[in-house]
């Protein structure tokens, strides 16, 4: 009986928020949809939890869909990174969300379309085959722009437009690289592909790299593919901009990390260097830039996202490590410091730091939560940014790439001034503006606590990531476990 549910739960994270919103859909009372929609996301939460626990010593589990075999079926694969990867979307789909009631902006549909995204989202970390890997982004993308429109005026949602018109031309470049990965391979399942690219013909694979490259790249808002980010994430109410500035770019950053490991491997590793560095630097030049919260963040998450190719381009298993460290990092801060911005917001109507002043001295407690998740952003210690960071650097070193980690510790003081200038404009300075509701701090309270334990605790999140890495650079036990070889 047990085994038998160890074997179902890669599916429970992508099942039990997809029945969530069907019966959120189907309309109950107000009280009762938001009893419905935690109760949800804590089961996605608790399913996820255990799926790190039955792969954190690298077992891989997969499920064969239908009980076709692989490669002819639907597979899901809950590796150590998938698990880890669904672990820290179910708890920032609970915690935002938990912002998102405490700030009076939920309704049966705003319920039902987080489900729908956080089902889409899980689905991406956990699909076996490339084409699910689609499907999941199309669910990802239906959602998402329902809850980038939803409570907005009729001019936001035409603006909002861009955002889907961006990504359908993704959606372009994903269909014609899995076109010319299956005429190139006959298979989809990476576990497979893993073993027919390397005898494939040359030009066909190197087109779908760069195509799959153009489409996780405009996902995960690289350069020069970012363009769309800072003006998307500006529309939306605090609470889903949080669910999106930790998760969305993450889904695309985790698929770079999953098809240039598993599936074509060594292919761009030079030229992702370089997307790292321009990611960076642009990236934090525009925040410094800006006078409005809610844009300085923005433009972080695409710096940050610069971070992550960096580990990704070094190719070793400790830059992997410390890349897939990072993600897991920054989606904890970034959703708390969006948070934090938004019961600026909710509390003073306005993020622009020219008409901000004060608040250290009437929200103390937020206040310390900024401080703690900034400076964690910019990699100061003890915090879990210092470590992510410290990983990067020891891997750029020992990979005989000095100017890369020269481009990372220049970011990272960039990072510092542009948190030191929300602090100053916001915090700092004359006024009594009015405290914000607890109800609204707690949330991002409670994500910094996280990242400082985290920060306390790095050897054991290194762990779980060291084991993801393994897991990606050195494939054989994931292809021959899924095509039970």
């Amino acid at each position: 009986m047990i085994a038998e549910m160890v074997a179902a739960l890669p599916a429970a994270p992508i099942v039990v928020p997809l029945v969530t919103a069907i019966l959120l859909l189907a309309g109950p009372r107000p009280r009762a949809q938001r009893l419905l929609g935690l109760a949800g996301s804590v089961v996605s939460l608790a399913a996820a939890a255990a799926l790190v626990a039955a792969t954190r010593r690298g077992e891989v589990l997969p499920i064969q869909a239908g009980g076709w075999p692989a490669p002819y079926g639907i597979t899901l694969v809950a590796d150590a990174l998938a698990a880890l990867m669904v672990l820290i979307a179910s708890l920032i789909g609970l915690v935002a969300l938990l912002y998102t009631i405490g700030a009076r902006r939920d309704d049966r549909f705003v319920h039902a379309g987080w489900q729908f995204l956080l089902a889409g989202i899980n689905w991406a970390f956990l699909t076996g085959d490339i084409f699910n890997l689609y499907v999941a982004y199309e669910v990802m993308l239906v959602a998402s722009y329902f809850l980038l429109t939803h409570g907005t005026s009729r001019a936001q949602a035409r603006e909002a437009f861009t955002y889907v018109a961006i990504n359908l031309v993704a959606s372009m470049f994903f269909l014609f690289a899995v076109a010319l990965t299956y005429s190139a391979t006959g298979t989809l399942n990476m576990a497979h592909l893993a073993e027919r690219v390397p005898a494939a013909p040359v030009a066909p694979v190197r087109a779908a790299a760069v195509l799959f490259f153009l489409a996780f790249g405009i996902k995960a808002a690289v350069f020069p593919l970012f363009f769309w980010l800072p003006h998307a994430y500006a529309i939306p109410r605090a609470g889903i901009a949080a669910f999106f500035g930790g998760l969305l770019t993450k889904v695309g950053v985790y698929s770079l990390f999953r098809v240039f490991t598993v599936v074509f491997p060594g292919q761009l590793d030079g030229v992702l260097l370089w997307v790292a560095a321009g990611t960076m630097l642009l990236g934090v030049l525009g925040a410094l830039a800006q006078d409005d919260i809610r844009r300085i963040l923005s433009f972080h998450i695409i710096s940050q996202v610069g971070y992550m190719v960096m580990g990704l381009g070094l190719a070793s298993q400790l830059g992997v490590a410390g890349g897939l460290f990072y993600v897991l990092h920054h989606i904890v801060v970034k959703s708390g410091l969006i948070l934090v911005g938004g019961a600026i917001e909710e509390t003073h109507r306005t993020g622009r730091l020219d008409r901000l002043g004060g608040l250290a001295r009437t929200n103390g407690p937020l206040a310390l939560v900024f401080l703690l998740c900034a400076l964690s952003l910019a990699g100061v210690p003890p915090m879990s940014g210092f470590f992510a960071k410290l990983l990067l650097i020891r891997a750029g070193l020992e990979a005989g790439q000095p100017w890369i980690v020269a481009v990372s510790v220049l970011v990272s003081v960039l990072t510092l001034l542009s948190m030191l200038k929300i602090y100053s404009g916001a915090f700092w300075g004359a006024g009594s503006p009015p405290r914000a509701p607890a109800r609204l701090v707690a949330p991002a309270a409670a994500l910094a606590a996280i990242t400082l334990l985290v920060g306390l605790g790095a050897q054991g999140l290194y762990g779980l990531a060291s084991t993801a890495a393994g897991h990606l650079t050195a494939p054989a036990a994931y292809v021959s476990t899924v095509l039970r070889k």
